[in-house]
């Protein structure tokens, strides 16, 4: 009895493993069945398909890479006055376009007018000294005047001129000429001019507000060498060169697209293992402001590739899949590794299993939707 009770209990569990196996194998086949689809004739036509095999081409690859707007230091200006003063007006503000030797503001304080003063009193001074300094030297010449004193009076002669000439360069400091001020023409202001063509960045100022020498009122971009800064991974940057190409692009209007050519590269790689390329706009547009973040593409040097219509790609689920075509309504979808892009060609990773295989180019879609609703 007990023999038999043992036969019975290993012939269950022979019958419970087939059962599993049978299951797991109708696991499997339902498996490879989700990735295959047959059409009906009605289906195939409305469906509109077209194939096509694998074809080569050569296709430049594109570097991706992202950086931002930069300016060289010397077209950069920051403005503010040698003397100290209270500004009186500007009509700057941040985006205003100003052309080279424009006024941009007027700054007013005593102390103009003290520098004034005492450059005309210097002058007459000097002009006494010289008449002076003849007088003493026609005496010399009749021995009436000793030469000590003759000598006193060159002297006072090159201090009045070194002290005329020194105020005139502080003055010249501040845009007054010199020549063109009198005992008639003093002024209590200076104007500021500007120094460049181009753009307003930032107004530190307001009216009324007392700036020190160490104050800067005005930042000034000169966009004629605004260019694009980009990062490029060591591993990259022998793959770029002088005049290569490049476009550019930010997010905000991805659909606007600027020439650029890259002008210098960068020798140091950084902590952070990238150079940095610089690269100039073709043509400048004034939208593009300093510090703005901006995408780039360079196409490099085309290579052979393997590859499909783009629009035999579909997507699902994250991956990328073709559909191969088995006969006129059979169709099987197989997951595929995709490269770059390039004139409506996309290169394959892994051509080699759809080589000499007809792949659905139009209607691939159709076909996904078809074979996704035949699951649901």
């Amino acid at each position: 009895m007990k023999n038999i009770l043992i036969i019975l209990l290993m012939a269950c569990s022979f019958l419970l493993a087939c059962n599993n196996r049978n299951q797991i194998a109708r696991k499997n086949t339902t498996i490879v069945d989700e990735q295959v689809l047959t059409l009906t004739d009605a289906q195939f036509k409305n469906a509109g398909i077209q194939t096509s095999n694998v074809q080569e081409k050569n296709m430049a690859t594109v570097l991706k890479l992202n950086g931002k707007i930069d300016v060289p230091p010397q077209n950069l200006i920051s403005v503010s006055v040698p003397l100290g003063g209270y500004l009186r007006s500007t009509k700057l503000l941040p985006g205003m376009h100003i052309n080279k030797g424009e006024e941009i503001a007027t700054i007013e304080d005593q102390q103009y007018i003290q520098l004034q003063q005492d450059y005309l009193m210097a002058q007459s001074k000097l002009q006494f000294a010289e008449l002076e300094y003849a007088r003493q030297k026609e005496l010399n010449q009749s021995q009436a005047s000793s030469d000590k004193v003759t000598q006193l009076a060159q002297s006072e002669v090159n201090i009045q001129r070194i002290t005329m000439n020194a105020l005139a360069e502080k003055l010249r400091l501040i845009n007054i000429n010199p020549n063109k001020i009198s005992a008639q023409k003093i002024s209590k202001s200076i104007s500021i001019y500007s120094s460049i063509t181009g753009f307003v960045s930032k107004v530190n100022v307001n009216i009324g507000k007392y700036v020190t020498p160490a104050d800067v009122m005005f930042e000034l971009i000169n966009p004629s060498d605004i260019h694009l800064n980009v990062k490029v991974f060591e591993k990259d940057v022998a793959k770029l060169s002088i005049g290569q190409k490049v476009i550019s692009f930010n997010n905000a209007h991805p659909e606007i697209r600027y020439n650029c050519t890259i002008i210098l590269i960068s020798k140091d790689i950084n902590s952070e293992g990238t150079a940095e390329v610089h690269c100039h706009f073709d043509t400048y547009d004034k939208t593009i402001l300093p510090g703005m973040y901006m995408n780039a593409e360079v196409a490099l040097k085309a290579s052979a590739n393997n590859t499909l219509p783009e629009e035999s790609i579909v997507s699902f689920e994250g991956k990328d899949f073709v559909f191969v075509q088995k006969s006129k309504l059979h169709y099987e979808m197989v997951e595929v590794l995709t490269g770059e892009k390039d004139a409506g060609f996309i290169a394959l990773k892994n051509p080699d299993k759809l080589m000499g295989k007809a792949i659905v180019t139009k209607g691939a879609y159709t076909l996904l939707m078809k074979l996704k609703n035949k699951e649901e």
